[in-house]
């Protein structure tokens, strides 16, 4: 291992200690620190605005408001998928006693592949689940005449997707509801938390209950509901990082911009570039390693930056597919799958964060050198 400081592959968004003292204090003023508190409320508010959505409900993390969704959609039987996300967008599917159809990726995007859906949906499909793979639009038009033709409904998991735009529109409105992570790897984070994004107020309050036991006042409970509320210390966090994650963004695309430059012509090393009309939030500068171009494969590149201190990683690799809960279902196969496969086996996403300086993007790019 190499002596010299070590380059993670992302790193958090922190906000001003002082500043965040300074909230703490009035919470331990208040001794309110969670149950819908004024900083939660106030998070709502502001982050709904951010992102241009009509309504907004915070969630302790991201995978839960995905659980969340499929009950509060009462999806059942089969749900369409796609295999290149993380795990928790499977798993979902999976604590809700659905079975999970997996569908090829269109590789210019990573995201699921609208013309290999229709040919997946059954009588027992009832809803389609894309992934804003790397913050990058699904082609949600297009989703969403399929759903509409067999009456499906459209969770979108959005985790990668904070502040994503298309032609001005947040790419959050799309399907029936989106959900997003607010991990403490994301562009914004609220260290563990979430979100999810619906289009009316009576979903929104049958959220709310779900999130809270399925409360509704103090003696009345209306449905079976979970635990996944906020605390008021990660709201009040993240009312802080709202304020400077537009400077991180822009942090961001530098970072993109200069990789970009400097791999454009590197052989056997490919990305993508910035769609028209995007507002993108630079979450993963993704690369796809041609092994008899490039010179050696996707790992021994991963291994070797490793060994030199900095970290890449093989996101998505392996597949969700290819985990023991799933490799035995039908759509789980190679044969159904060849794009995902072939992306996942090349996938190497490089270090992007706020903090990369100069010299750390020099070592990342060295890799790249003749």
């Amino acid at each position: 291992m190499s002596n010299e400081s070590q380059i993670t592959v992302t790193s958090p968004l922190l906000p001003d200690l002082e500043e965040f003292n300074s909230l703490l204090k009035e919470i331990w003023g208040s001794k309110w620190i969670t149950n819908n508190g004024s900083f939660h409320r106030q998070l709502e508010r502001e982050l709904a605005d951010y992102l241009k959505v009509p309504y907004l409900s915070l969630f302790t993390n991201g995978t839960l408001p995905l659980i969340t969704a499929i009950q509060a959609l009462r999806i059942t039987g089969e749900v369409i998928t796609t295999p290149y996300s993380f795990v928790a967008t499977t798993h979902s599917l999976w604590w809700n006693g659905i079975k999970p159809v997996f569908v090829d990726i269109d590789p210019a995007t990573c995201g699921i592949d609208p013309e290999k859906i229709e040919a997946a949906i059954t009588p027992k499909t009832t809803a389609i689940m894309p992934v804003h793979c790397y913050g990058k639009p699904c082609d949600t038009k297009a989703i969403q005449e399929i759903a509409d033709k067999y009456g499906l409904k459209v969770i979108y998991d959005a985790a990668h997707a904070f502040g994503v735009e298309v032609n001005g529109e947040s790419i959050l409105n799309a399907g029936d509801i989106s959900t997003l992570s607010f991990h403490a790897t994301k562009v914004y984070n609220t260290i563990e938390g979430g979100a999810m994004v619906m289009k009316d107020e009576a979903t929104k309050q049958r959220i709310d209950y779900l999130k809270n036991f399925g409360f509704a006042n103090e003696t009345t409970v209306v449905a079976p509901g979970i635990n996944s509320k906020m605390d008021e210390i990660r709201a009040a966090y993240g009312i802080l990082n709202l304020r400077q994650v537009d400077s991180a963004i822009a942090a961001r695309q530098r970072v993109a911009g200069i990789y970009r430059e400097h791999l454009r012509d590197a052989e056997g090393v490919s990305f993508f570039d910035d769609m028209p009309g995007v507002r993108h939030n630079y979450s993963y500068f993704p690369i796809f390693i041609d092994a008899d171009a490039f010179g050696k494969s996707r790992d021994e590149l991963y291994f070797d930056m490793k060994k030199a201190n900095v970290l890449g990683r093989r996101y998505f690799y392996p597949l969700i597919s290819d985990f023991s809960t799933y490799r035995g279902l039908p759509s789980a196969s190679r044969e159904n799958l060849p794009e995902a496969y072939k992306t996942a086996d090349r996938v190497l996403c490089l270090p992007m964060h706020h903090a990369l300086s100069d010299s750390d993007l020099e070592r990342v790019l060295g890799f790249f050198k003749k």
